[in-house]
């Protein structure tokens, strides 16, 4: 699940900031950046910096990735839950484009509906002994309930502008705003507690397994403060959490 929708997540990232996909297929995805996404993602102001100083329009890289482990092969950069490259997408989206609203692009003459989807990517992170990430795109339609998975990957297929399309209205949301979020997260809330919790359990072992050491290592009533100082960041450490941050997310108009 979590590297189909990683990959998903990719294209329609890249794919909205307007940069050419070069390769698209198996896990694999090499794209063209323009300028803005080259400053955003490749770490190059000297270059930008130097190249504007002498007039020339510069030359954005190509980025090639691997949403597949088995695709793995030393050249191209393999991006996954917990990697360097995912956080600096995550960050560049929270900084410039958490929220939006977008219509779908359609070309017609005619009166047509569009309906009201609030849309959003959200990250799990499992927080313990060991740490893991992995993102979710969610869609609600906000007239009927319907609720989909894999969002991202389906805006994919659309082309959205930022105006109301000549002879499309809108259908008034019969979902508020609020009511929508709790759905979602009552939805995530039963993903997560019907995993499997092997990874917590594994984590309060092993703080309870540091904390008997400390206890042992310091006699009774020696240095009390200090031992319990120390029990305090084995706590911190190894206690087992999950918490859900929004990335992104916004009120669609599409086409019913």
């Amino acid at each position: 699940m979590a590297i189909n929708n990683l990959h998903g997540f990719l294209e329609a990232y890249f794919t909205a900031h307007h940069c050419d996909l070069m390769y698209n297929n198996n896990g694999v995805l090499t794209v063209q950046l323009t300028e803005k996404m080259d400053r955003a993602l490749m770490n190059r102001p000297f270059y930008w910096h130097y190249i504007k100083k002498m007039g020339h329009p510069g030359d954005p890289k190509a980025l090639s990735l691997i949403t597949d482990p088995e695709k793995r092969d030393g050249k191209h950069e393999w991006i996954h839950y917990g990697s360097p490259r995912l956080h600096q997408i995550i960050n560049h989206l929270h900084e410039h484009e958490k929220y939006t609203k977008l219509f779908e692009q359609i070309d017609t003459t005619q009166k047509i509906a569009l309906y009201p989807w609030l849309i959003t990517n959200i990250k799990i992170s499992y927080r313990g002994k060991q740490k893991k990430d992995e993102i979710i795109s969610i869609g609600l339609h906000l007239v009927n309930g319907i609720m989909k998975l894999e969002m991202m990957y389906e805006l994919q297929h659309k082309s959205l502008q930022n105006t109301i399309p000549d002879y499309c209205y809108t259908i008034s949301p019969m979902i508020k705003l609020y009511s929508g979020f709790k759905r979602i997260e009552n939805v995530l809330e039963s993903y997560v507690q019907d995993q499997d919790h092997d990874w917590a359990d594994a984590s309060c072992k092993t703080m309870e397994e540091e904390i008997d050491l400390v206890r042992h290592f310091y006699k009774e009533g020696s240095n009390e403060h200090e031992m319990e100082k120390e029990i305090d960041e084995i706590k911190k450490r190894y206690s087992p959490y999950i918490t859900f941050e929004v990335v992104n997310g916004g009120i669609f108009y599409l086409e019913n």
